[in-house]
């Protein structure tokens, strides 16, 4: 390759990294923007408090729904017609749905929006991850990865503090942001390993290649559980943090919002240093599980700080996210599980089963809240999240450093 070749596709590179990063941002910001404004949005439509706790958990399951049915057809789409086209249209489709979220005056819209919003964001991470992935060689893709987690996350502070002029306001910023960088995607290029198989015969976004190979079942469904912990956290017991500070004696109200600021601040760091762990012993597994041992340590020190205050709970927050921090590291796992022609697939949809995992844990967590109350509800679901995650963990097989070009044969 000549210097200006090298030159070139160096700057390409860079552009690919800067445009994922950019649209994990929004990602980030339209996914979060609801736990952020969730008391004042539905308390503003006439909802009162235990209706804004049951309605809210409500809203966000049926969000998360959007995001397990649209991580399948991104998935897809990734695999079958190309990841560019999936960046494009998810981010159109979100965006759209974040405008009209500005406009809802019931509980009915605003979950059915939440869910066409949920659609649309279960296209981003996976596609952007898979581009970079496929694009970057196999000693930097880690860094590469990592920027998109890092930059990405911020877009949970941007939330928070767009917030503060209204709910409302914060949808249509959602909205707007998705356009702008709708258009700074033109000219983004596709990945060279896709163009590769684009034309060929071999199958492609057959998710049912998943399903008819038992290895490749294991691998997938570890790929899942490895992440579940980090959105408990967030979704339980960081968004409905008002409740928990309630069980703990809190004298004044803990708002969810500062959390979920403090929390992704902390996450973005957490993801800087689970990169260069990573990028430092050659291991992703190891530094998985290391993160997965002291996030448990970190919800033992929220769940058992009685009389918390607004203060503590801010520091708590930040300590917690840094400590759930993998997110990259975890995307990037499974992303190097599998072969080019159902990567995007798998990349797309496990994180967005992560996500959709929320439900049923909300349910688990649910049961166990009825019977044994908040705080010993807390500590027992993620004790369980734990120990399933480390053991999915300890069946995967170390990828770093993998060549990524190869296919899946049926």
């Amino acid at each position: 390759m000549t210097d200006t070749a090298a030159s070139k596709a160096s700057r390409n590179a860079i552009f690919l990294v800067l445009v994922a990063s950019l649209g994990y941002f929004v990602d980030i910001y339209d996914l979060l923007v609801f736990s952020i404004v969730r008391i004042p949005s539905l308390k503003d439509i006439g909802l009162n408090e235990q209706q804004i706790t049951d309605k809210g958990q409500l809203i966000i399951s049926i969000q998360m729904l959007g995001l397990l049915i649209g991580g399948v057809v991104w998935g897809i789409i990734g695999d079958k017609l190309g990841r560019i086209k999936v960046l494009f249209g998810s981010i159109l489709l979100y965006s759209l749905a974040n405008f009209a979220n500005g406009f809802v005056h019931d509980v009915n819209t605003y979950a059915l929006v939440r869910f066409i919003a949920g659609l649309g964001l279960a296209g981003e991470l996976g596609a952007g991850i898979t581009l970079v992935s496929e694009t970057l060689s196999k000693e930097n893709r880690g860094y590469g990865t990592m920027m998109v987690a890092v930059i990405g996350l911020f877009g949970a502070t941007a939330a928070y503090a767009v917030a503060k002029f209204g709910w409302r306001n914060a949808y249509f910023v959602g909205g707007g942001l998705g356009i702008l960088l709708l258009l700074l995607r033109v000219g983004t290029f596709e990945s060279g390993m896709f163009k590769n198989v684009e034309n060929s015969n071999v199958s492609k976004g057959n998710m049912l290649m998943l399903f008819t190979n038992w290895e490749r079942l294991k691998k997938y469904i570890f790929c899942i559980l490895i992440g579940a912990p980090l959105w408990y956290v967030v979704g339980v017991l960081i968004s409905f943090s008002d409740k928990f500070g309630a069980a703990l004696g809190a004298t004044t109200v803990i708002k969810p919002g500062d959390g979920i600021f403090y929390s992704y601040i902390g996450i973005a760091i957490g993801d800087i240093i689970a990169g260069l762990l990573a990028q430092f012993t050659k291991s992703r597994k190891l530094t998985m599980a290391v993160f997965l041992i002291i996030s448990l340590v970190s919800v033992h020190f929220y769940l058992s700080d009685t009389g918390i205050t607004p203060e503590r709970f801010a520091v708590l927050s930040f300590f917690m996210g840094c400590t759930v921090g993998y997110w990259a590291t975890f995307v990037t796992i499974a992303s190097e599980q599998f072969g080019t022609n159902i990567r995007s697939t798998v990349t797309t949809t496990v994180p967005n089963f992560v996500r959709g995992s929320l439900i049923p844990i909300t349910l688990a967590f649910n049961a166990f809240k009825d019977k044994y109350g908040y705080i010993h509800a807390g500590y027992i679901m993620m004790v369980i999240l734990t120990v399933v995650s480390l053991f999915a963990l300890s069946q995967l097989k170390e990828t770093f450093g993998k060549d990524l070009d190869y296919l899946e044969i049926s």
